[in-house]
């Protein structure tokens, strides 16, 4: 895009609206450092922010017309609506705007080998345990991913021009505009109905992002026991290469959980290249392992540098993060937002020989919780304890009858805490020695965790 390329070279302004957001803010701080003059504006302040802010990207809080004005581009989020004011204002000063996902997909065209990493769900994770990985083997990898990974502070590395890792996402149809070489579909299931009319559409908008490495002569890492993933590339010509437990290329062998820690022998068309011992829990990492491990390998990789590569990954932030301890209890934030996830975080915390597993959720938009609500009741029986505290709209407006009163009285062990300040009050009562404090949900619900925790360090 010449205004992009103009921008840089001419170290014009560009404008990011919605820069707080994980991906945006690695994105402002990419094109800061090819030479671009950055800006940015958020709904409010925070923690990348401020990150933002010591760069020298100044950020306004709000979205006011004013902010635009001497912009030779605008970056947007897919979150952010036509209506906002910013918006109305860049359109009529003719000033261009790129969707988030088109810059990222503009900025990986110069690399050899852009392994993309999609799936509704651990799409974050194998991301990151992509991008530790080769980092771990030396690699100097750029990647931008979807959580914090610890090794780089941040969530965005830039290396050399042989790999490109990016989290690709499915809302809004957003991974559609990357360039992928090695397109990875981790599952497929319903979720972004605010966006998507239903699982067929779903299955269709991955098989598009399938296509994208398929015409390139890429290849296509794909979940062959995911019965929607599967789907999704079915009947497509090109590599198709596939990972499972005991279905596909790639499988696992000799699987085995020590307090809900997985290890196993990883296999290629059941021959063994060797063990990965895995330091984030559950039986979902196992896959995501695999996922991540097919795709180093069909990228030249060698199987000492893979297995150790996996093996030494931590994890990232919000993905069943240890956050400290109150009263003896582990107090953990996960991001699990979707019904799935939040099953799958819970029974990796019962694994794990908790006294009990108290349960914070946090439900994330009004559409998606409407929904999924019976999902989300059956999820949350898997808690000792569960607290549902009111929903997180993000982008949404509320939508009449839909709360999370009505979704805690379907829950017998559940009650309903308004505000995260009453749910750190409710956890402080409850947290025993030996518990497990699990906080979940994509929004502000680890501010209620965090006050556990600073109330520790003052007493």
């Amino acid at each position: 895009m010449q205004e992009l390329d103009r921008a840089i070279a001419e170290h014009k302004r560009v404008h990011f609206i919605g820069v707080g957001g994980i991906m945006m803010s690695a994105l402002a701080l990419e094109l800061k450092r090819q030479g671009a003059f950055v800006t940015g504006a958020d709904r409010s302040d925070g923690e990348r922010v401020e990150m933002l802010r010591k760069e020298g990207i100044p950020v306004t809080i709000g979205h006011f017309a004013e902010t635009v004005e001497g912009a030779s581009l605008i970056v947007r989020n897919a979150a952010i609506h036509d209506d906002s004011p910013d918006i109305v204002a860049a359109r009529a000063l003719g000033i261009p705007i790129l969707e988030r996902p088109t810059l990222l997909g503009l900025l990986m065209r110069g690399y050899d080998r852009r392994i993309c990493v999609a799936g509704t769900h651990g799409k974050s994770t194998t991301s990151a345990m992509a991008a530790h990985a080769l980092l771990a083997a030396g690699k100097e990898p750029t990647a931008f991913l979807g959580a914090i990974l610890p090794e780089i502070s941040g969530s965005y590395v830039l290396g050399k021009r042989d790999f490109f890792v990016a989290e690709s996402c499915e809302y809004c149809d957003s991974f559609l505009e990357l360039f992928p070489q090695t397109a990875v579909i981790l599952n497929v299931s319903e979720d972004h109905l605010d966006y998507f009319s239903g699982l067929e559409q779903i299955i269709g908008s991955f098989r598009r992002f399938a296509q994208l490495a398929l015409n390139d002569n890429g290849i296509v890492v794909v979940n062959g026991e995911d019965e929607n993933a599967f789907a999704a590339v079915k009947g497509l010509s090109g590599r198709i290469v596939t990972f499972g437990f005991e279905k596909g290329d790639y499988t696992a062998g000799n699987v085995t959980f020590d307090r809900g820690y997985g290890a196993f022998t990883l296999l290629r068309k059941g021959a063994p290249l060797g063990r990965i011992t895995l330091q984030i829990p559950g039986r979902h990492s196992v896959a995501n392992a695999l996922a991540c491990a097919a795709a180093l390998l069909e990228n030249g990789l060698s199987a000492e540098e893979v297995t150790a590569g996996i093996s030494g990954f931590t994890g990232v932030a919000r993905r069943f993060q240890k956050l400290g301890t109150y009263n003896g209890a582990t107090v953990v934030d996960d991001y699990a937002h979707h019904p799935q996830e939040l099953a799958a975080t819970l029974r990796s915390a019962k694994a794990m020989g908790f006294s009990r597993v108290v349960c914070l959720f946090q439900p994330h938009t009004y559409t998606r919780t409407k929904a999924f609500l019976p999902e989300f009741a059956e999820a949350l029986l898997l808690a000792d304890v569960a607290l549902v505290t009111d929903i997180y709209a993000a982008r949404e407006l509320p939508i009449p009858g839909v709360n999370s009163e009505a979704l805690a009285k379907m829950v017998p062990n559940a009650l309903y805490v308004p505000s995260l300040a009453d749910a750190a009050e409710a956890l402080k009562t409850l947290a025993k020695p030996g518990d497990c404090i699990l906080v979940c949900g994509a929004g502000n619900v680890n501010e209620a965790a965090f006050a556990l925790i600073d109330d520790t360090k003052e007493m």
